[in-house]
Order: C-alpha cells, then sequence, then structure tokens
C-alpha cells in the first residue's frame, strides 16, 4: 500500500461505543490521526455539517436513524454538505440481500463485522485505488454499483441493434 493516512479526516457513526474506540484504535494504527465520531445516523449528520470528512464508516444497525437512512440523507437530501462521500457500511448482517440493499442505497464499501486491521484497509485502498463514478438514475444516486468494465459482446446487449454512431469502428471508404 504505501499511503500515508496522517491526513485523512474520517467519521465513524456507531450506536457502541465500545465499536467506536475499537475502530478509532484501528485507524490510529494505520496512520489515521483526525476520527470524529457520532453514535446514530442524525448525529454522524450534524458532524457531516460541522466540518469536511474524506470517509464514513457507518454501522447499519442504529437507532434512531440507522446507517442505511444516513447513506440516503447523504446522497440525496438537498442539503447534503458532500454526496459524493466514500461510505464503508460496517455491519454483522451479511446476508446477500442486505448487501444488495446497501449498495443500492449509495454504500461505496461493504465491511463485514467483526472487523480487522486488514479488512478495514483493504476496504479504504480499494476506495482510494479504483475510484468509482458516481450515477444519478431514476431512485439512484451513488457509485456506479457495477464493478467490472468488462463489455458486453453479446447480441443482447444494451444498445444492440441502434444504427452505428460517428464513435464506431466502422470504416468509411472512399470510391
Amino acid at each position: 500500500m504505501g499511503y500515508n493516512l496522517s491526513k485523512l479526516r474520517l467519521l465513524v457513526v456507531d450506536d457502541s461505543k465500545n465499536m467506536r474506540m475499537l475502530v478509532k484504535t484501528v485507524l490510529n494504527a494505520l496512520g489515521v490521526q483526525i476520527v470524529r465520531e457520532a453514535g446514530d445516523g442524525e448525529a454522524g449528520l450534524q458532524e457531516l455539517r460541522s466540518g469536511p470528512i474524506d470517509m464514513a464508516i457507518v454501522d447499519w444497525m442504529m437507532e434512531p436513524m440507522d446507517g442505511l437512512e444516513f447513506v440516503r440523507q447523504v446522497r440525496t437530501a438537498e442539503d447534503s454538505p458532500n454526496p459524493f462521500l466514500p461510505i464503508i457500511m460496517m455491519t454483522g448482517h451479511t446476508e446477500r440481500h442486505r448487501i444488495f440493499k446497501a449498495r443500492d442505497a449509495g454504500v461505496t464499501e461493504f465491511l463485514a463485522k467483526p472487523i480487522t486491521a486488514k479488512s478495514l484497509l483493504l476496504r479504504m485502498t480499494n476506495i482510494i485505488e479504483h475510484p468509482r463514478p458516481f450515477v444519478r438514475a431514476k431512485g439512484y444516486f451513488g457509485p456506479d454499483r457495477r464493478r467490472r468494465s468488462e463489455e458486453f459482446k453479446g447480441p443482447e446487449r444494451r444498445g444492440a441493434g441502434k444504427p452505428a454512431d460517428s464513435t464506431s469502428d466502422t470504416k468509411t471508404v472512399q470510391a
């Protein structure tokens, strides 16, 4: 890796003070010096509004505002201080439908509890090394949900059967 993480400003949002302390300790060990904390999604939004944050690590299950609603507010609220904020969703509930639900809310990375320094660093490194463009579509704003950039060559790909445009790879023959 070799990144200097000392200037990163991270926000940890979790209703468990012990979990916040654990994540903060891991981040400090990785070189992160600026870690702000919040005990639920609403307090997390207040922290975001109080100063710049480079990345957030958010627990899913919290009251009164859970992590999923926090993500939705960050991505789509009119008064969101940073809709492009990289967000790592941290949870012990890792069923496939939950991962998809988090992804569809605009989560950047997903981290299963119990966390390790290695797993957290891997998610952070992925955000740094492989930033995904943001997409705005009906009912969604957030990082592109597609992880692979493979171009589908089959006959049922999007746009198949449409007339070629000027950027196609067809050649013009002059007589």
